[in-house]
């Protein structure tokens, strides 16, 4: 019997529920995939919350897996029964098996275990186009990245740091500012007791920073802005705080034009040629050895609502993953 985890009504994370599911049989263009490992993030709240609405309930939350294939569907060319493979989206990665189209899949390269793979599909392929395409890192930048001691954040500030750039990160706690230094960083701020702003302009002699890159959301903002130089760029791509407050775009104007955008991986890598491109530079930058991934905490699927409290808690560092 396989299992998977379903959400019927949203709410905490009590309305996780492990339940016995049918899996069927892959249709046309459809792989059947047998879990080995699930990534945890911070989206799937979103999603369990209802703050991310779903097309109907009950669903199976879960955005990142690794797995072995089981079945090909028809139609389906470039992968085989056995093959290792992952993906990031759409949900249903908390279940021991599923169907999910194969133009959302990519092989796993020798060098990469599942828990690896399932631990940075959506986190290393959101630092990718967060540093590569929505702007562009290159030597000579100064960068501020939010919860750097997080999933996304020890990546990205270990491939900005290896792209050249100037890398300052906050964090939550001194122990996640030592992590964030031994990760990428060449400054680390903890916003818990420091003011971020004011420690940004003393690092940056006043200049402020090219780049803000902000999944907090509202307790960073507005001083987010307060941080860049004109002509910056503030990348907001969460709300781990919560919600962020109705913007009047003249702010931008009034702290010296800056740039806004609110990007998703999912825009990103819509088209099959764009998913398999940022996942090989990933896959690359990862096998080169120029950015560790860090799994900070392993949690078993039938527990996520366990995993859940302790992500929101903040009591996470690094990647989070589910064991089948």
């Amino acid at each position: 019997m396989t299992h998977a985890i379903r959400v019927h009504e949203t709410g905490g994370p009590d309305v996780l529920k492990w339940e016995a599911i049918d899996v069927p049989p892959p249709g046309e263009g459809e792989l059947r995939v047998r879990h080995t490992a699930v990534g945890l993030n911070f989206i799937d709240t979103y999603f369990r919350t209802g703050l991310y609405p779903v097309e109907a309930l009950p669903f199976t939350p879960g955005n990142e897996g690794a797995g072995i294939v089981e079945d090909v569907g028809a139609g389906v060319t470039g992968f085989a029964v056995g093959d290792r493979v992952a993906y990031a989206g759409p949900v249903g990665a908390y279940s021991e098996a599923r169907t999910i189209a194969a133009d959302r899949v990519v092989k796993i390269p020798d060098g990469v275990s599942d828990e690896t793979a399932a631990a940075i599909m959506l986190k290393g392929m959101t630092a990718q186009y967060l540093l590569r395409r929505t702007f562009n890192v290159r030597p000579g930048h100064t960068i501020l990245f939010h919860a750097a001691a997080g999933g996304v954040g020890l990546i990205a500030c270990q491939w900005a740091a290896h792209l050249g750039a100037t890398v300052i990160g906050t964090a939550g706690s001194p122990e996640k500012v030592a992590l964030a230094k031994a990760h990428g960083c060449h400054h680390a701020i903890d916003y818990g007791a420091q003011d971020f702003v004011a420690a940004v302009n003393e690092i940056t002699d006043g200049q402020g920073v090219d780049v803000v890159y902000d999944s907090v959301g509202k307790e960073t903002f507005p001083g987010s802005l307060d941080c860049l130089k004109p002509l910056g760029m503030w990348v907001s791509f969460g709300q781990s705080s919560g919600a962020l407050p109705e913007i009047n775009l003249g702010i931008l104007a009034q702290k010296g034009s800056l740039f806004a955008t609110r990007p998703t991986l999912f825009t990103y890598i819509a088209k099959r040629a764009d998913l398999e491109a940022t996942a090989q530079e990933l896959f690359d930058v990862v096998g080169s050895g120029h950015v560790e991934v860090r799994v900070g905490q392993t949690f078993p699927l039938q527990e996520a609502a366990m995993a859940h409290q302790a992500l929101e808690g903040r009591q996470t560092t690094g990647a989070s993953v589910l064991k089948i």
